[in-house]
């Protein structure tokens, strides 16, 4: 748990530096170099040292073991902390939405050549971030930085919008097409439109996961699957399994012939669990419950 805490913390300290980096960048060229979709690719770069400065705090709380107040841990402290990046990118994504729509319809100014080559160091820049903090993420079943991770892969989006965007507006601007003189401010549209989406993809599961949705189909089946290869477990009745935050909880009822005495249940009970965490270790608890299970004659 303490290596899980101290890696996660190193990808959001990159995270933060590098957002603090970036957003300083892309806002001071995009106002500077009159391009909208540039600098509402900074804004959103800004928001995002936001989110992993929460991101920080949160990893700590979840990471806490179980206590009497919290049995079954506080793992879902993660959860709150994908909502608040979710919240904030809505919030920035109708932000540079308005602005965008507003660009349209004011005098139109050249964006110049350096935003074009920001955006591209941004994209080039977010792909690195974006990779490794989704490999630590997968790693150690952590949301919150899955979260950002999906933050840095919004940036990615944005970057490479508001790089074809100038692009566009150069082409325009040389080949007399007036249409496309509005390319920077439809690619800060587009920006806007990609972070909304992302955002809402990760409230709808940060909600799914506040109320206990049970976990992926085919893991259910698998777990099903080592439960029955034990010899003593006649029928199971019910499974299920809920996360909280970076592990998970297993909830099964099993059926094993009614004269089995409280001693071997235990046992059995203690060996199915041992079994089930060796194989998925993001298992952190598996709750038993036995049914009496008679042979029908």
């Amino acid at each position: 748990m303490e290596i899980r805490e101290q890696v996660s913390k190193k990808v959001l300290l990159i995270s933060v530096w590098s957002n603090v980096l970036l957003a300083v960048g892309k806002c001071i060229f995009g106002y500077f170099g009159h391009s909208n979709a540039v600098f509402a690719d900074g804004i959103h770069s800004g928001t995002d040292v936001f989110t992993s400065i929460i991101a920080l705090f949160i990893i700590k709380i979840s990471n806490k073991p179980a206590d009497e107040d919290h049995p079954y841990g506080h793992g879902k402290a993660e959860i709150m902390s994908s909502g608040i990046v979710g919240v904030l990118l809505i919030i920035i994504s109708l932000y540079l939405g308005y602005e965008g729509i507003i660009g349209l319809i004011q005098p139109l100014e050249t964006p110049k050549a350096v935003t074009l080559y920001v955006a591209l160091f941004s994209f080039v820049f977010k792909q690195f971030l974006f990779r490794y903090s989704l490999k630590i993420a997968i790693k150690y079943n952590s949301k919150a930085v899955e979260a950002i991770a999906i933050d840095h892969k919004a940036d990615i989006a944005a970057s490479f919008t508001a790089a074809i965007g100038v692009i566009l507006f150069q082409v325009g601007l040389h080949r007399h097409i007036e249409m496309l003189l509005y390319s920077d401010k439809v690619a800060s549209i587009i920006v806007a439109g990609l972070i909304f989406k992302m955002a809402i993809e990760i409230i709808v599961e940060t909600i799914d996961i506040l109320l206990e949705r049970n976990i992926d189909g085919e893991i259910l089946e698998n777990l099903s699957k080592i439960i029955s290869q034990f010899e003593e477990v006649k029928r199971i009745d019910k499974i299920r399994a809920r996360e909280y935050g970076h592990y998970i909880i297993v909830d099964v009822r099993i059926a094993i012939d009614h004269n089995r005495t409280i001693k071997e249940g235990h046992d059995l009970a203690k060996e199915i669990k041992f079994t089930l965490i060796e194989k998925y270790t993001n298992i952190e608890e598996v709750l038993i419950h036995f049914n009496p299970y008679y042979q029908e004659s």
